[in-house]
């Protein structure tokens, strides 16, 4: 997700000088943004050797892990913001790596591909599985074990004791609050340990 909107969006979620940890950071766009724009410092966590070369290329701090292995390495509230965007539906661990993130940031932001978005909806109506912008591969060579929405995630932060912040959608870069689970291609997440 690198889309200069959708960015400014997540980075107003994000206190200017905050410790900023990005799990699956990709590339390090999100954090090089943050750095720049918003005074923050800390580091991403990608698997990937193609963008652990592209964050160290841009200055941004990196370690190269696998998440399904956990964040035993952080301590409780190590940095202010914990960040997930586009990394949830990917883990194998998806409840536990939410649950640890509001553990090793004071706040977490998580965004996602929405399932419940109208056109995925139309899709499954006439018997096929969506392929969108936000989700655009086929069933067969998806690299997302999971979909969610906006509901879904409401309910998995409640069964885990997680203060929902705030909330809304994301559709080209524009924020969505009416509706967000039935308008908006990605459900973004503001939340802290209840």
């Amino acid at each position: 997700m690198s889309d200069r909107a959708t960015m400014q969006s997540i980075a107003g979620l994000v206190p200017p000088g905050s410790r900023v940890l990005d799990l699956g950071c990709g590339d390090g766009a999100m954090l090089d943004y943050l750095q720049r724009e918003r005074g923050c410092s800390g580091y991403g966590i990608e698997i990937a050797d193609e963008n652990v070369l592209a964050c160290v290329k841009r200055g941004v701090n990196v370690i190269q892990l696998n998440l399904d292995e956990g964040l035993s390495m952080f301590d409780d509230a190590s940095f202010d913001v914990v960040l997930q965007i586009d990394t949830l539906q990917h883990l194998r661990n998806t409840e536990t790596m939410l649950v640890e993130t509001a553990r090793v940031g004071r706040i977490g932001v998580v965004a996602f591909p929405n399932f419940a978005h109208w056109p995925n909806r139309l899709s499954i109506a006439r018997g096929r599985m969506p392929v969108t912008k936000r989700l655009p591969y086929q069933w067969y060579d998806t690299p997302n074990i999971r979909v969610g929405t906006f509901k879904d995630f409401e309910v998995l932060a409640t069964k885990n004791r997680l203060a929902i912040l705030d909330s809304y959608g994301l559709q080209e870069g524009r924020e969505i609050r009416f509706l967000p689970n039935a308008r908006a291609g990605t459900a973004v997440f503001k939340i802290e340990r209840g």
